[in-house]
């Protein structure tokens, strides 16, 4: 059985990011007299971070799988033998 974290590294990324990235826009939006191009700036920033750590995650699942798949193949085979 795989051993899964309590703390996810890429969970935390995202979580704080967009936490980070909502509190910015706020903040912007308070002292700005013309906050949307920053606004939007941030918004653009907020939505690159949550790709990346998508995929990250799906190359991450990806290469669990593959290992998976190939210890499977290896005590399949040694069971043949």
């Amino acid at each position: 059985m795989v051993h899964k974290s309590a703390l996810d590294p890429l969970r935390v990324l995202a979580i704080a990011s967009q936490a980070l990235g909502f509190i910015l826009i706020f903040v912007l939006g308070t002292i700005l007299e013309s906050p949307r191009p920053w606004q939007g700036l941030t918004l653009a920033i907020m939505l690159v971070v949550a790709l990346s750590v998508a995929v990250a995650r799906r190359y991450r699942n990806n290469r669990l799988q593959k290992q998976r798949d190939e210890r499977r193949e290896r005590l399949l085979s040694d069971d043949e033998h």
